[in-house]
């Protein structure tokens, strides 16, 4: 038995909630990314969906309306959002390409509801932000991409893992379409392509960071603290614009025999905050979110064998810290951890599709004052599949292998036009009090989704 039961007994489920970040793929950026990835990547938005048929250049996006109700107790409306997400591109008379985008979000649920605290509602009642800015150069064998822009890894589905690069926006935890999630970041990318070959260079001058809202909001990733103690939340201390926290990286690919492998290594400023922790009393706590400098050495795998596609991916992380459940003068250890996934996607009669993933996290030199087991274990279940007419229903099932603590997301789409879309859904947690899922088990909530795309 680990020392930290006797301390906070109650906390010690929290174990997959730092062991696997599990996070939907990003709506695919890159317009290089291989066709086999868009075939799988039904989720990707409809907007994209219509640039991708549009290669012209013009003014692109999608006016969307979200509302969603929490109906676990206490129940309350949580998202009244209207969103708009422009782009536009073209090219210059020298034949460089360029895209300027941005997303502006207004969230009426905080003026008029009084459920949320006035700092939740400054943190998410409107939002600007600056989507892909960038411009594209060919030489040769060689492009470049120079600005804000994504850069997808990763090639699990449903899944986060090997896609290292990207900061994410978690204020919604995990829920948001792969588009809505992800967020670019100011680099230079350089890319080589020489037959079945391909290089990729990456430099971040200023690195983006994962934003995780206000304490006090739905998905706020509370810290566990003893029986009847008091938890209080510095602001976020993000790394000062500098060269010593710049990020780098180098990504090697190639196709042999129909297998398609790659190789990374990515140095960089963690994009996920770490919690430290200072104890003021027995019974007050104060926390912080810092960020420290990481390295992460991973590859990916995969194979399309007709109807069925096999993908893997391998990470290891060397500096990321981890929370302690034992008395100790900052709260975190560092602990170094290598991510395994594998997935099976089945192409199926009827245009359905069914994947199934397993994946695991390892620790090294393993502390068992952390909260993580020494090797966390789970697994996720996806269908999706026409229901008819314009009509089509998926359901994703993510789950825990170590503990009951489970993620359920189904929900009905009516493509009512070319560029009209209707969505109902609705998103369950169940689990330990502070588990991955479980911590959100009074979060339960219904949704719909209005959008039209240009």
């Amino acid at each position: 038995m680990k020392t930290s039961e006797s301390l906070w007994p109650q906390h010690r489920v929290l174990a997959l909630a730092t062991a696997l970040m599990v996070v939907p793929l990003a709506a695919l950026g890159d317009d290089k990314k291989a066709s086999r990835d868009a075939l799988f990547d039904d989720d990707a938005p409809a907007t994209e969906q219509v640039a991708k048929a549009n290669t012209g250049s013009g003014l692109r996006g999608y006016l969307q309306f979200e509302l969603a109700r929490t109906v676990s107790d206490p129940d309350h409306w949580s998202k009244m959002r209207l969103r708009s997400d422009l782009s536009q591109n073209g090219t210059f008379a020298n034949g460089v390409k360029w895209k300027l985008g941005a997303r502006i979000d207004g969230d009426a649920v905080y003026d008029t509801t009084s459920f949320y605290s006035s700092e939740v509602a400054r943190n998410q009642r409107f939002n600007f932000s600056l989507r892909e800015n960038y411009i594209d150069v060919n030489a040769g064998a060689w492009d470049f991409r120079l600005g804000r822009q994504h850069v997808v890894w990763g090639e699990m589905v449903g899944l986060f893992f090997a896609d290292v690069v990207s900061a994410r926006d978690l204020r919604e935890f995990i829920l948001p379409e792969f588009d809505s999630l992800r967020i670019p970041q100011w680099a230079a990318r350089a890319e080589y392509f020489k037959d079945d070959f391909h290089a990729e260079v990456l430099w971040i001058p200023v690195a983006s960071y994962d934003q995780i809202g206000k304490p006090g909001a739905d998905f706020f990733p509370l810290q566990p603290v003893p029986p009847g103690a008091m938890a209080l939340y510095r602001p976020e201390i993000t790394p000062a614009r500098n060269g010593q926290h710049m990020n780098g990286g180098l990504r090697l690919s190639t196709l042999q025999g129909g297998w398609d492998i790659s190789g990374f290594y990515y140095n960089s400023m963690d994009a996920g905050a770490t919690f430290y922790r200072q104890t003021l009393s027995p019974t007050l706590y104060v926390f912080t979110p810092r960020h420290e400098r990481i390295r992460q050495w991973g590859g990916t795998l995969a194979k399309d064998f007709g109807s069925v596609v096999l993908k893997s991916e391998v990470v290891y992380t060397d500096g990321r810290r981890f929370a302690l459940l034992r008395p100790d003068p900052v709260g975190v250890v560092k602990q170094n951890s290598l991510d395994v996934a594998v997935g099976l996607d089945f192409t199926l009669p009827a245009e359905t599709r069914f994947n199934v993933q397993v994946f695991q996290r390892s620790f090294f030199d393993y502390d068992r004052d952390i909260i993580p087991d020494r090797r966390e274990n789970g697994y996720s279940l996806y269908l999706n599949g026409k229901l008819g007419g314009q009509w089509e229903a998926q359901a994703l099932y993510v789950s825990s292998l170590n503990r009951a603590d489970w993620m359920f997301r189904p929900k009905v789409t009516w493509n009512v036009e070319k560029n009209w879309r209707v969505l109902f859904g609705a998103d369950f947690f169940n689990g330990p009090a502070l588990g991955l899922f479980g911590q959100y088990g009074n979060k339960d909530r219904v949704y719909s989704e209005i959008r039209y795309s240009f």
